[in-house]
């Protein structure tokens, strides 16, 4: 299954909250962004790829717990990467002081920064 990539530039350059709302009017697609505007759509994954996320979201969810120093999250989530893109990493964390630096709308929306693993 590949991803399906669209160049919308130069007709279309969506700004974030464009592009959060088209996330939120289509839940059933997953969208992400590239640094140069592409909108990428992600399609399922097959059911060894979901496994194996699921494993990966557990472990980090567990150390999450156990450590206590940051905020774990799934596959699920979007962050707004430091060169422009937005992107769904399979896990992610955040270190707890930067998490509770960011207003309520950046963690309601696609939070600016975070530690891909």
């Amino acid at each position: 299954m590949n991803a399906l990539t669209i160049n919308l530039k130069p007709a279309l350059e969506l700004t974030d909250e464009q592009f959060f709302q088209i996330c939120q009017a289509n839940r059933d697609l997953k969208f992400e962004r590239t640094a140069t505007g592409e909108l990428i759509i992600m399609p399922p994954t097959g059911g060894e790829t979901g496994n194996k996320n699921a494993r990966i979201t557990q472990q980090i969810m567990n150390w999450t717990d156990a450590d206590g120093t940051g905020i774990a999250f799934d596959s699920s989530t979007c962050f707004k990467l430091p060169k422009g893109g937005d992107r769904s990493p399979d896990a992610s964390w955040i270190k707890l002081s930067r998490w509770n630096a960011l207003t309520d709308e950046q963690k309601e929306k696609f939070s600016p920064f975070v530690l891909i693993l």
